[in-house]
């Protein structure tokens, strides 16, 4: 093992080579991507019908193809799934990931060939180089990766069928046997369909494995970390899987959730290291140890724009938007992709803003559709995933999750209401709750100006929820599972309500 652990390693770090000519060439990159892309797509239905072949530039590109979204293209991905080939990309496209959203209204995303190898597989890939070129003595290739993973199901239209699921259970599904290898639980385990069976069965198969790497979205994985030290009647997973040494974690912050991490795992050393990924593609990874930030991957078959953010914007138009030698530091925009899967112009929903432009670095700073703007307060998840964790350290409290929402009081003043469920409650609950309040006038210019005097905005309602309550709202809409969360922030009273009437 020791041998396999190094060359794997050596191959892993050839990779560094490849970002760092993106990180020095991003536009050129970029660039060359675009053409390719046209050209790859210039005889799709799609192609023809916005002349591909004839675009040479940027400009070009935006005069020609119009700003997507969703519902804009779901007409040809609805005709692909039926079996209708080559409408949006040339490749034959039998496998479609089912979006988890915030919404009950699902989303099936095609998975071309081309972006399954060129964008989810490559990012696996680069997520270990890197970690691999910042700990020279990994010893990543002598155990097992645990990565929670979905299910997908077969859909059948006359004689034709196609695939759809959560995109981690289609790249289980498809991964080469050499990658299998490495990887737990057993596949029938980890593709599953029924949530609790499956993390019953994932916690009994780790339990006596070696694993050395998690992946996953942090409040799921917590719940399966604390099924595995029951059975094992074990303080800390130290004691389970000594060798683990690094965690790829993405789809909400981890903030809040570090605390509860460092205690749970006890591995001083272990990395954390965050991702950025979705079921239209992959698209960031922490290249830094001792940062939060994420290298814009520029190489995975995605052609990036970008619009600055306005949460007072119903729609944007095709003049909105911006290429990424234009972005600048500490700007929200709404991210643009065109990709090797046939999204040509999608609007992907999510706000980041850059840290960096050399190289291209960046936080996620919320999502297009989800802020908190009922009284011109502008409420984003970064600002409220902040307070909620600077609350719980000061008052020694940690967190399983959260959710807010308006409370609308009358015609001149209003409230948030935030539901939480903490794993340790404050020591101190109305102190948690000033501070909460504070912070958010720290970090936000707009709540601070709405919350003076109470004029606009009384200080925030905070209810403590008892332990399961949000998993038991997952239960009953449906979605358990590694690719669902519950959504932080919403403009109108539905989910709390259906939240609190579970109490």
């Amino acid at each position: 093992m020791p041998i396999l652990n190094s060359i794997a390693s050596w191959i892993m770090k050839k990779r560094i080579h490849q970002i760092e000519l993106f990180i020095k060439y991003p536009n050129d990159v970029q660039e060359e991507w675009l053409t390719k892309l046209m050209f790859d797509a210039a005889n799709t239905y799609y192609g023809k019908q916005h002349g591909f072949s004839s675009i040479k530039s940027y400009e070009d590109f935006k005069n020609k193809v119009p700003l997507n979204d969703y519902e804009s293209l779901k007409q040809l991905i609805n005709g692909t799934r039926e079996g209708e080939q080559n409408l949006l990309w040339p490749s034959e496209i039998k496998w479609f990931a089912k979006s988890s959203g915030t919404t009950d209204k699902s989303k099936f995303i095609p998975v071309s060939p081309e972006s399954l190898d060129g964008c989810h597989y490559n990012a696996g890939r680069d997520m270990i180089a890197l970690h691999c070129n910042n700990h020279p003595d990994t010893q990543l290739f002598t155990g097992k990766n645990l990565a929670l993973g979905g299910s997908f199901k077969e859909a059948f239209y006359g004689k034709h069928s196609s695939y759809y699921g959560d995109v981690s259970a289609i790249i289980i599904q498809n991964l080469p046997m050499w990658a299998d290898f490495f990887r737990a639980p057993a596949v029938e385990i980890a593709l599953l369909d029924e949530w609790e069976d499956k993390l019953e069965k994932m916690a009994q198969s780790l339990k006596d494995e070696n694993v050395v790497s998690l992946a996953g979205v942090p409040s799921w994985m917590l719940v399966l970390l604390k099924k595995i030290l029951t059975l094992k009647n074990a303080s800390s997973i130290k004691e389970i899987w000594p060798n683990l040494e690094v965690y790829f974690h993405g789809g909400v912050s981890f903030s809040p959730y570090r605390s509860q991490f460092d205690s749970l795992l006890n591995l001083p050393k272990l990395s954390y290291m965050q991702m950025y990924s979705a079921s239209e593609g992959f698209f960031g990874i922490q290249d830094e140890t001792n940062s939060d930030e994420m290298l814009l991957m520029l190489d995975y078959g995605i052609f990036y724009e970008f619009i600055e953010f306005d949460s007072q914007k119903q729609s944007y138009s095709t003049g909105d938007t911006i290429a990424l030698y234009d972005v600048k530091k500490d700007c929200d925009y709404a991210v643009v992709i065109s990709t090797n899967a046939g999204l040509w112009r999608y609007q992907l929903g999510d706000v980041i803003r850059f840290t960096n432009t050399n190289p291209y670095r960046f936080k996620i700073s919320g999502r297009t559709k989800q802020y908190l703007n009922v009284f011109g307060e502008e409420l984003m998840v970064h600002n409220t995933d902040k307070a909620i964790q600077t609350a719980c350290e000061k008052t020694k409290a940690t967190l399983i999750d959260y959710t807010v929402a308006p409370i609308f009081m009358n015609e001149k003043s209003g409230a948030h209401e935030w539901l939480i469920e903490f794993e340790k409650s404050p020591t101190n609950f109305e102190f948690f709750v000033d501070i909460l309040d504070t912070e958010l006038k720290t970090l936000n210019s707009d709540y601070e100006a709405k919350r003076y005097n109470n004029f606009v905005i009384h200080q925030p309602r905070v209810k403590a929820l008892p332990q399961g309550t949000f998993y038991q709202w997952l239960k009953q809409n449906n979605k358990l599972g590694g690719q669902f969360k519950v959504p932080r922030l919403s403009n109108t009273r539905i989910i709390v309500e259906e939240i609190l009437s579970l109490i």
